[in-house]
């Protein structure tokens, strides 16, 4: 079978057709390459070319076929991705930089990264395992929180903030401000986006969405359908069918 989606250390990437996402936001950044003689929508405008969207931007995306890449910010990927942007929401890379979109076949995901590191900078960094990260403690949380794509999902029973201060002999307050200086984003919405990471490779591995909410730690399949359609724009039965 053709693997259309990766979910690996700090990226989702995505090859779908007929993409109809409603207007969302989500801590990650968003690269979005339409295929080749396809159209993507953002804002009511039509694009060809590559578009870069940045954190937490509301829009909503109509793509006939294409490539999503999804970037936590704080990757050394995701800053290449926040220097190009210079301080814009969105930004389309250049027509002399347009590369043709990568062809889809087994390798797929490697081509695309590949052709993303030639239209921007820096492009032989673009190592989506490498962060920025400079405090040990906040590396150390991130391995952990990480681990869940190499195995099995950690139900988040003791990822509150002031259990987690406590495990780095932190106070609650100094934890929560180091987190956001480190990583850009604050606990609680980061957790979340782990979370939802967390029931998609459930369900990629055929899981169905109420054992994806159980072992994501959402209340019922309800409370995952919610936040999810919030933060992907999708209803899960839209995601689920770009894994087929």
């Amino acid at each position: 079978m053709q693997q259309n989606v990766w979910i690996k250390t700090g990226y989702i990437l995505l090859h779908g057709a007929s993409i109809d996402a409603d207007e969302h936001q989500h801590i990650a950044m968003q690269v979005v390459w339409p295929d080749r003689d396809s159209t993507c929508t953002l804002a009511g405008k039509a694009f060809h070319k590559v578009v870069i969207i940045d954190s937490n931007t509301p829009h909503c995306l109509k793509m006939q076929s294409g490539w999503v890449l999804l970037v936590e910010p704080h990757s050394v990927l995701g800053e290449c991705l926040k220097e190009q942007l210079s301080g814009q929401s969105l930004k389309l890379l250049s027509a002399e930089a347009n590369l043709k979109p990568p062809l889809f076949h087994s390798d797929a995901s490697t081509i695309f990264f590949k052709a993303l590191a030639e239209l921007i900078p820096r492009g032989g960094m673009l190592d989506s395992q490498l962060n920025t990260i400079t405090d040990p403690r906040i590396n150390c949380l991130l391995a952990e929180l990480n681990s869940c794509f190499s195995g099995e999902c950690i139900k988040p029973l003791q990822w509150r903030a002031k259990e987690v201060a406590q495990k780095y002999h932190l106070s609650e307050s100094r934890f929560l401000h180091l987190f956001s200086g480190q990583v850009g984003i604050s606990w609680r919405p980061y957790l979340l986006w782990r979370r939802m990471l967390c029931a998609l490779l459930t369900m990629q591995k055929g899981a169905s969405a109420t054992e994806a909410a159980f072992s994501a730690g959402f209340s019922d399949s309800a409370h995952l359908s919610r936040t999810f359609k919030n933060t992907f724009g999708m209803t899960i039965r839209q995601a689920i069918s770009l894994f087929k």
